[in-house]
C-alpha cells in the first residue's frame, strides 16, 4: 500500500531513480519499490555504485601519495581522515573491496582498544591498539556500524566492538544513576549526569545494523534502552522539559552525518526496528512539514560534509539522500 504517499505534496520516486546517483538508486529501488536484491535492476545499480559517481571518486583520491600519509590521523584530521570516509562510503553502500578492506584492517589494528575493543580516537604508541584514554561512544557506534556493513559482524574484533557497546554504553537522564567505571568515567560529556544523545544514537544505529537472529540478549537489552533513552526525549525535545528542543541543531537535516545526528537519522533507525510510539508524532510531524513543494528536502545543515574528500550538497540544495531518508520513515510509520 502507498498510503503514505499522501503526505507528500509531490511524489520525488522518479527523481531519485535517476541513475546519476547510483547509491540512492539502489536503496529506492529496494527501500521505497520494495525490490528484491536479486532483481536486474537492484543488481545493475549495486554494481554501478563501484564504477562511477563519489564512491570510484572517494576512492581514486584515496590513493593520492598525500592521502596515504594521513592515515595515522585517521580520527583527528577532520573530515579527510580515513574514519570519516569509510563511514561515508558505507552510507553510500560501497563494497568491501581490496581497498576497503585494507582500510578497515588498518582502522581494527590502529583504532581498536586491544583491552576492551572500543575505537579510539588515537593509536596507544607504546602497545598498539587504541589509545584506551581516547576511546568515545559515538566513534565505537560508527565503527561497529561501517565494519558490519563491510562484512565483519562476525569477525571475533568487530564481536569484541559489540560486547562494548552493551557493557559501557549508559543512559544517564541529567541523573548519574548508572556511573561509568574506569578508566572511562573521566569522560563526563561522554557518559557523566546526562549521557550523550550522539553516543547514544550512534550505538543504537550500530545494533539496530545487526540481523535480529544474531542479536545477544545483551545486544536487544542495549537496543531497547538506547530508544526508550530517545522516546523519553520526544527524539529531539528536553526530557524534563517537552516544550524546549535539546538540540536545535537536529532540526536542519544533513547527510552524512558523521558523529552528529538529527531527527531524520533518528526516525530512521527507530522505524527501522519497528518501533511505533506516540512519542515519535511530533517527530514525524516535523519531517512532513520540512519538505518542499516537489516533494523533495533540502539540505539544512552540511554537518561538514562540505569537508569530506568528495564535498556534499550544500545548505539549501534538494538533496536526494534525505528525500530518500524521509521517505522510507514516512513509508515505515504512515502507511
Amino acid at each position: 500500500m502507498d498510503n503514505w504517499k499522501a503526505l507528500l505534496k509531490a511524489d520525488p520516486s522518479d527523481w531519485l531513480l535517476e541513475k546519476e546517483n547510483p547509491s540512492v538508486r539502489y536503496f529506492a529501488l529496494k527501500q521505497i519499490l520494495d525490490r528484491p536484491e536479486d532483481d536486474p535492476a537492484v543488481l545493475e545499480a549495486k554494481n554501478q555504485i563501484m564504477e562511477y559517481g563519489i564512491v570510484p571518486e572517494i576512492l581514486q583520491k584515496q590513493q593520492d601519495p598525500a592521502c596515504l600519509q594521513t592515515y595515522h590521523r585517521f580520527y583527528t584530521y577532520k573530515y579527510k581522515g580515513l574514519i570519516w570516509s569509510l563511514i561515508t562510503l558505507a552510507e553510500l553502500g560501497a563494497a568491501p573491496v581490496p581497498q576497503i578492506r585494507e582500510q578497515c584492517e588498518y582502522l581494527l589494528t590502529n583504532s581498536q582498544e586491544i583491552q576492551d575493543g572500543g575505537f579510539s580516537q588515537n593509536t596507544a604508541v607504546k602497545t598498539g591498539g587504541g589509545r584506551i584514554a581516547e576511546v568515545i561512544p559515538c566513534l565505537t557506534g560508527n565503527m561497529v556500524w561501517a565494519l558490519i556493513q563491510f562484512g565483519y559482524l562476525d569477525d571475533p574484533r568487530l564481536q569484541k566492538g559489540i560486547g562494548w557497546l552493551t557493557r559501557y554504553m549508559r543512559f544517564n537522564d541529567g541523573t548519574e544513576d548508572d556511573p561509568q567505571v574506569p578508566p572511562y568515567d573521566r569522560l563526563e560529556m561522554c557518559w557523566g549526569r546526562h549521557t550523550c544523545h550522539m553516543g547514544v544514537v550512534k550505538a543504537l544505529k550500530a545494533l539496530s545494523a545487526i540481523p535480529e537472529e544474531k542479536r545477544t540478549p545483551a545486544v536487544q537489552d542495549t537496543i531497547h534502552k538506547a530508544a526508550e533513552f530517545m522516546l523519553t526525549h520526544h527524539i529531539y525535545k528536553r526530557s524534563h522539559d517537552l516544550n524546549r528542543t535539546a538540540k536545535p541543531g537536529w532540526l536542519r537535516f544533513g547527510f552524512p552525518l558523521m558523529y552528529q545526528t538529527d531527527v531524520l537519522e533518528i526516525l530512521d533507525i527507530l522505524s527501522g526496528l519497528g518501533v511505533r510510539d506516540a512519542r515519535m508524532d511530533d517527530a514525524l510531524e516535523l519531517v512532513v512539514s520540512r519538505q518542499d513543494d516537489t516533494g523533495r528536502w533540502r539540505v539544512g545543515n552540511t554537518y561538514a560534509s562540505d569537508r569530506l574528500l568528495v564535498p556534499f550538497g550544500q545548505k539549501g540544495d534538494q538533496s536526494k539522500w534525505l528525500t530518500l531518508r524521509a521517505m522510507r520513515i514516512l513509508k515505515r510509520l504512515a502507511d
